[in-house]
């Protein structure tokens, strides 16, 4: 018999079951919907961005059709009928790929970035606001030429057609992240000074050893302070020790002996003092010079079998056809800056539909987003590359400031100050007072370094000068840091950028590298007539008492700048009997060249293998344009070897470290990514410096891997050299230091790749993993994820021609690189190759974001088409830009 109650319980649970299976499938449904939905929405997101790249595009601001084709990986090739056209389509053009990178530069250069991302760039704001760029370049193009100013008004005219077009996300994602934060942001119209401005920035990153005179100063106040226990760091004699000169007696100069060549007969001379004869025994440029070579050039290259390397830099060198397969000049160029995506770098050419002298345009090339033109590459006749010229053009002055007046030569004279008003996403306006004198601005307060320098100046000061001015008991006075920068006086680099990309010939070429005069570089040419050439360019000071080695006392007049050197005595080569000019970031001339340029160059390892390199080819074939790209990743690390030697007879502990030191032993040097040898190599390195130097009870500099490979090296033919001795780590000598770093390294990769050494590998170690200069270090992962992309495995190193750099101390990971790789083939402009770090587009997720970067890790080129009947045969897209109406 059954209770009442079990008609009822068993169907109500049989009802319950298939009840909740529907709320589940609903659930779930709907959470698949509201996915799809989302994951459309992200899509439809990202995509609107993507510039349009085939049809037909109407615009107001045109006088005639503009034809933009596109090859595979992106690249424009521009062609229009005239100036105002080209220009306008290339401003137009940088837009669709790259308009948020720009509109961030252009914040950056005008210290405005808070605008954008709130209070916590309110720092940077101060310190940009101070250094002026922005009125700077706001004076450069009111003092511009017409037909110039009317190339970059054009620009920004084609700029903001696309700004006309679309908004927010419409025009990059960014755009749509920033909104959540800053709703109300809208970007601006662009102008002539944005694009100017952008000069300024590059300048910066180029400036020289400002960093090299802060830290000098900072150690020396250090050193000063008192007694230390360490007697290999109790005197500042160290600096001359840590500092090395140039090695002339090892390693190549630029231009050993000064080619005479016409005077340049243009306006530009204006700028520049009268220029003495030069000795009647040289000949004129217009033939063969006989160039002399110092015996540094060749031995250093046949001495030093492989064993070159170099700190962060620049390469280019360029060859003439007397070396060659093809009789005709190969250029090669490959400038290192800090790695960013999207890369600094935009493939762009552009031509004249009918060239002539009202349209002068036919070249392509490497331009910056934001800027119009071609800053490296070939015109139909002639080609250029460049390097940082590692000249010192800033110096720091520490000012004695009373009040609002400082010293100078025994009276008080006024500051000069000024108020600037930095607008902050989301907070309250910020009021900015700047100081400056006659040196420049005052940047103490702004920077942790600077600020140190002027909290105790008097020991990192150098030698010389009067006393700042009489002083009392209850004087409120206070040092300050100024800056005195090439940069911060209005230039003509703006203008020689078109110059460049018009010159025919070597004087055309002369005539544009007397406008570039910041940031300084290294120029090299090479034309269809088959002459190679070296110009020095840029606006570099004469000095009074002082070097620029070390801050100088602001006080003292005597210290100050007192002029340029002249256009026509700065370094030229023609046409050198050599049959190649390189250059690397080392010294341009040997110290008996009448100015100072420079007491900080790059250690010329790098340019001594490279210049070994070509002769080494050369001598066995001619060369071809394959040697040169070959040439441009070459690992070779030099210090690895020198390490080798030295660890020989080196008793290390525990079989693992024995095995690692063997591994080095029977290493090819190379620094390729899959070597185990390079990963042990440069792990051991990176110990032995720490060990030497930061890891003491008075920590020493470890920055610039190039000097300290001139340091090391010279302390291991030393083996009695104090700083052998450490005894915050208990290491007395040479052989205790090696072994004891040798076993570090062997624990230190061990713990990373696993203790079989022959899997161990530097690419993984070594790895680039490419940030967004913006957003890529929000701190948000889910944005970071959707801007950054890597790690990829990386060859090279610090102080290797294929110069990947990395910060000792810190991190293996690569952070500064070779930008862009090209190589010009002058018998054939068809046969060259190029490629740089990511892609053209900087929309996340576009197929041109990061498409060049897995051949640029490998060193690979793509073909560079230039004439119109190789660009046709490339090109996979087609946008015409027509006039409305």
């Amino acid at each position: 018999m059954t209770t009442d109650s079990q008609p009822i319980d068993v169907p109500a649970r049989r009802a319950w079951g298939p009840r909740i299976g529907r709320i589940a499938f609903l659930v779930l449904a709907a959470i698949i919907v509201i996915a799809v939905a989302a994951a459309f929405f992200v899509t439809w997101t990202i995509q609107r961005s993507f510039p349009q790249t085939s049809g037909t595009v109407t615009l107001d601001g045109l006088a005639a059709e503009v034809t933009v084709q596109r090859d595979d990986r992106g690249i424009p090739t521009i062609t229009a009928d005239s100036t105002d056209d080209l220009f306008f389509a290339e401003g137009f053009v940088h837009a669709q790929d790259r308009f948020f990178e720009m509109d961030f530069r252009r914040h950056v250069t005008s210290g405005r970035v808070a605008e954008m991302f709130g209070e916590s760039q309110a720092g940077t704001d101060a310190f940009l606001r101070t250094l002026g760029w922005r009125k700077v370049a706001e004076a450069e193009v009111a003092a511009m030429d017409e037909k110039t100013l009317s190339y970059y008004e054009a620009y920004a005219d084609g700029v903001n057609a696309y700004l006309a077009s679309r908004s927010g996300a419409e025009l990059s994602l960014e755009y749509a992240v920033i909104g959540m934060q800053n709703p109300d942001y809208t970007p601006e119209p662009w102008e002539p000074a944005d694009s100017v401005a952008w000069l300024k920035a590059m300048a910066w990153d180029l400036r020289g050893n400002v960093e090299d005179e802060s830290e000098r100063a900072l150690l020396a106040a250090e050193l000063d302070a008192g007694p230390t226990a360490d007697p290999a760091v109790a005197t500042s004699t160290i600096l001359e020790k840590l500092y090395p000169d140039y090695p002339f007696d090892e390693n190549p100069v630029i231009v050993p002996k000064i080619s005479t060549v016409p005077t340049l007969d243009t306006d530009a001379e204006a700028a520049f003092t009268t220029v003495p004869e030069q000795d009647g025994d040289i000949q004129l440029a217009t033939t063969t010079l006989d160039w002399e070579e110092t015996s540094s050039v060749v031995e250093a290259a046949s001495i030093l079998v492989g064993e070159v390397g170099e700190g962060i830099g620049s390469n280019s060198w360029v060859v003439s056809g007397s070396l060659t397969e093809t009789g005709m000049p190969l250029l090669a160029n490959d400038p290192h800056l800090g790695a960013s995506l999207p890369s600094v770098w935009y493939q762009v050419q552009l031509k004249c539909s009918t060239v002539n002298e009202a349209c002068p345009f036919d070249v392509g090339g490497f331009s910056f987003s934001g800027l119009p033109g071609i800053v490296i590459g070939h015109n139909q006749t002639v080609a250029w590359g460049f390097t940082n010229l590692t000249t010192d053009v800033t110096d720091l002055y520490v000012e004695r400031i009373e009040g609002d007046q400082y010293w100078r030569d025994g009276a008080l004279v006024p500051l000069e100050e000024s108020t600037e008003t930095i607008k902050v996403a989301g907070g309250d306006d910020i009021e900015l007072t700047i100081r400056s004198t006659v040196h420049g601005p005052i940047i103490s307060g702004l920077t942790d370094d600077f600020t140190a320098i002027a909290d105790d100046p008097l020991p990192g000061l150098a030698a010389g000068g009067a006393e700042p001015g009489p002083t009392t008991e209850e004087s409120d006075d206070e040092y300050a840091v100024s800056l005195r920068w090439t940069a911060l006086d209005p230039g003509t680099a703006a203008t020689a950028i078109f110059a460049l990309s018009t010159a025919q010939d070597f004087e055309d070429f002369r005539y544009a590298a007397s406008l570039f005069d910041v940031p300084a570089q290294n120029l090299i040419y090479a034309d269809t007539e088959g002459n190679i050439g070296y110009q020095t360019p840029g606006r570099l000071p004469i000095r009074g008492a002082g070097d620029g080695w070390l801050p100088q006392p602001g006080w003292d007049s005597s210290s100050d700048w007192t002029g340029f050197i002249p256009f026509e005595e700065l370094p030229v080569s023609y046409n050198p009997s050599s049959g190649y000019i390189v250059t690397a970031n080392n010294a341009i001339v040997t110290d008996d060249y009448d100015y100072f340029l420079s007491r900080d160059w790059d250690y010329g390892y790098r340019a001594a293998r490279i210049a070994h390199l070509i002769e080494r080819r050369a001598a066995v074939a001619p060369l071809t344009a394959q040697d040169m790209r070959d040439i441009q990743t070459d690992n070779e690390m030099w210090i690895g070897k020198q390490l080798a030697s030295a660890l020989g007879d080196v008793d290390v502990s525990g079989k693992g470290p024995k095995e690692a030191v063997e591994l080095l032993r029977t290493w090819d040097a190379q620094n390729a990514a899959s070597s185990a040898g390079a990963a042990y190599a440069n792990v051991l390195w990176s110990n032995l410096v720490q060990n030497i130097f930061a890891q003491r009870d008075q920590p020493l500099p470890i920055s610039h891997q190039g000097r300290l490979f001139a340091v090391v090296s010279e302390m291991l033919d030393n083996p009695a050299d104090p700083l052998w001795t450490n005894d915050k780590i208990d290491v007395d000598g040479m052989e205790q230091m090696l072994a004891l770093s040798a076993e570090q390294a062997y624990d230190e990769l061990s713990g990373l790749q696993g203790d079989v050494v022959a899997r161990w590998n530097w690419g993984s170690l070594h790895a680039i993993t490419l940030t967004s200069d913006t957003l890529g270090s929000s701190g948000i992962a889910p944005v970071e994820a959707l801007f950054n992309r890597g790690p990829f495995p990386v060859s090279g190193g610090a102080s290797v021609v294929n110069a990947t750099g990395w910060e000792l101390g810190e991190s293996y990971a690569t952070t500064t690189v070779p930008s862009m790789r090209m190589v010009v083939d002058l018998a054939d402009f068809d046969a060259s190759t190029w490629n740089h770090l990511t892609g053209a587009s900087g929309h996340a997720y576009h197929e041109h974001y990061i498409d060049q970067t897995a051949d640029w890790a490998a060193g690979v080129q793509k073909p560079w088409a230039f004439s119109a009947k190789a660009v046709d045969a490339a090109t996979v897209d087609t946008l015409v830009l027509s006039p409305k109406g």
